[in-house]
């Protein structure tokens, strides 16, 4: 028996707050995988929820990194950029992401 559609919660759009859009990730979404800049506090099961319910699609795995902030110097004044968290979504096959139309 097939799973009924996710349904949209709030705590969805807080979750995923914006897709990457490099040329890595770029080369990645020829194996079915879409990048996403994630809440640092967010798990690997509720950034596959969010996926699922905001995108109607179906999710097989999902990679997490959190890539370090860099250290920087403006007017002459040191600074430390935020660290971020990016998931790395592998959407089942047939499944397909739009990731330059918003949601």
């Amino acid at each position: 028996m097939a799973k009924p559609p996710a349904t949209v919660d709030l705590k969805h759009y807080d979750i995923v707050v914006k897709p990457v859009i490099t040329e890595k990730s770029t080369l990645v979404s020829e194996f079915n995988q879409v990048v996403f800049k994630v809440a640092k506090d967010s798990s690997k099961p509720e950034i596959k929820a969010a996926v699922e319910a905001l995108f109607g699609v179906r999710v097989l795995s999902v990679n997490t990194l959190i890539q370090k902030g860099k250290n920087k110097r403006w007017r002459g004044k040191p600074y430390t950029r935020s660290d971020e968290k990016k998931a790395i979504v592998t959407l089942a096959e047939g499944e397909r992401i739009d990731v330059t139309t918003g949601i």
